[in-house]
């Protein structure tokens, strides 16, 4: 799929491809100061004069009668027998006041979408700027066209045939915009990683099969690998990690990948991911109405700093050294699993009285941030699909942003919104950790209900150098799609990969 930057006018331009898709904004609901209702009878924005001439003055009439609105992501397609372009899409846009850089790729988006059901070849897109960076602007417009026409046809007895638009033109942006165009290869084939990852069987996506992909990444993209084996966790103290993998058949695996930048480091940063390719609960199981079915996406966190992994070993970020650390494992029932009530001893050296097995990806976690911070890094950033509170609180379009620096939290905040991923930033309200307390060890698994996941991040927090910037991100409830949101086909999202090339691309800042 190949994208260019046409600085020519849409009225100039309409002859190059075989579909061409215009945004429209919608009529402010007020209309002008002192009406009332849209201030357009249409319910959108009227065309510019010049291109509603080129297109036909059938065109708006016909809009109307179809009673088009411009909501963000509304299409209506117009075929043109004999014309050129053959196929016209008109792409809602909302209203021109809450048009931004996610308003731009939505629009985007929807009309790929409705071009490839068309059978469009060459789509134009001809999206507003309205004040966005240009360059910023072609990159998102691409990022969206891509991963909205991605699928996974993998596990399929016969795929079906599904040819995609081979050239993109984007419309009205100045040849220098394309500039934004060379991470958009990287990122998308990093976050198509991450969704093959989390979308996989977990008879497929194993511990093993986690690992191979790291070495596959490391071999193709100049990266460093090392994996301990479970006798290289056990002489490393990892017992909390080795507690949730004793019940499984299948041998743990915790994944090093190291990104090393020509001409030196100034930053050294880690990526943490929680690797649990299949968690039944434990003995604490998981019971009807929990998802025990989906529970292959619990490795979102992993599937996220490896897709990462791929694209910085593609796009050789200056500056920024990047370790990736996955501490990967099933969390199975059997006669070796872990009980309740067990207490196991951390590599830190801190004990933990395991009060719900089913709370395990932070017993994973708290090893692997040990690890981590061992590394002497800048700044430690971990994803994990944690809590089920996490999506009760903030759904299923953004995720959870904890941390201990107000600089790193706002760095990933912004790459977030650059990337076009939501965070919402909670808190790590110290008072909480009394919940926490363990007769027997120095603290339990589990506090009590209210408030799950920012215990869960407190838990994360004391596996953490004290002083060091850390940033926990909770992305259960933005992992999976039931039936597809914006950029993203039903299924696995790939969600954190775009958060985190952009805040590695931009030098990963933690403020400090």
């Amino acid at each position: 799929m190949e994208f260019r930057c046409i600085p020519a006018s849409l009225s100039s331009s309409l002859g190059a491809c075989d579909t061409v898709a215009i945004g429209l904004f919608a009529s402010p609901q007020n209309g002008p100061e002192g009406s009332s209702g849209p201030s357009h009878e249409g319910g959108f924005e009227p065309l510019d004069p010049a291109l509603a001439e080129a297109l036909g003055a059938e065109l708006e009439p016909w809009l109307r009668q179809r009673r088009f609105k411009a909501k963000p992501g509304e299409c209506l397609s117009l075929q043109r027998l004999g014309q050129q372009p053959g196929s016209v899409i008109l792409v809602g846009l909302g209203e021109a006041a809450s048009y931004a850089l996610t308003s731009l790729q939505e629009a985007a988006a929807a009309a790929a979408r409705c071009a490839l059901a068309s059978g469009s070849e060459q789509l134009g897109l001809a999206l507003p700027l309205a004040g966005l960076d240009p360059a910023e602007a072609a990159a998102a417009m691409a990022i969206a066209v891509r991963l909205s026409l991605y699928e996974d046809q993998r596990f399929k007895g016969e795929p079906k045939a599904r040819p995609l638009p081979q050239r993109i033109d984007l419309i009205g942006l100045p040849a220098e915009a394309s500039n934004g165009l060379a991470r958009v290869e990287a990122t998308c084939a990093g976050v198509e990683l991450a969704r093959q990852l989390v979308a996989a069987p977990p008879n497929v996506a194993t511990p093993q099969h986690l690992a191979d992909t790291a070495a596959s990444i490391a071999q193709n993209h100049g990266l460093s690998l090392k994996v301990l084996e479970r006798a290289d966790c056990e002489a490393a103290g990892m017992g909390a990690f080795l507690a949730v993998a004793q019940g499984s058949d299948l041998p743990p695996k915790f994944i090093h990948l190291t990104y090393t930048p020509q001409g030196g480091a100034q930053r050294r940063v880690v990526l943490v991911g929680k690797g649990l390719t299949f968690d039944s609960g434990g003995y604490n199981l998981k019971t009807g109405g929990s998802q025990i079915e989906m529970m292959k996406y619990d490795m979102g966190g992993s599937a996220a700093v490896l897709g990462a992994a791929r694209a910085i070993g593609q796009l050789q970020p200056a500056g920024v050294e990047v370790h990736v650390i996955v501490a990967s494992c099933e969390n199975m029932i059997s006669g070796g699993a872990v009980h309740p009530g067990d207490v196991v001893t951390t590599s830190k050296g801190k004990t933990i009285e395991i009060n719900n097995t089913d709370a395990e990806g932070r017993l994973t976690l708290a090893d692997a941030l040990d690890y981590a911070c061992g590394l002497e890094p800048d700044a430690v950033v971990d994803l994990a699909t944690l809590t089920g509170a996490c999506v009760i609180a903030l759904g299923d379009e953004m995720a959870g942003l904890w941390s201990n620096s107000d600089g790193l939290a706002e760095a990933l905040l912004t790459a977030g919104a650059a990337g076009g991923e939501a965070l919402w930033r909670m808190p790590l309200r110290a008072s909480y950790k009394k919940g926490l307390k363990s007769g027997v060890a120095d603290l339990k698994n589990t506090a009590p209900r209210p408030g799950g996941s920012i215990t869960a991040a407190l838990f994360l927090q004391d596996f953490v150098t004290k002083g060091l910037p850390w940033a926990h991100l909770d992305i259960a409830g933005t992992v999976w799609s039931d039936k597809g949101r914006g950029l993203d086909p039903a299924g696995a999202t790939g969600y954190g990969v775009r958060t985190l090339v952009e805040w590695v691309c931009r030098g990963a800042s933690s403020g400090s």
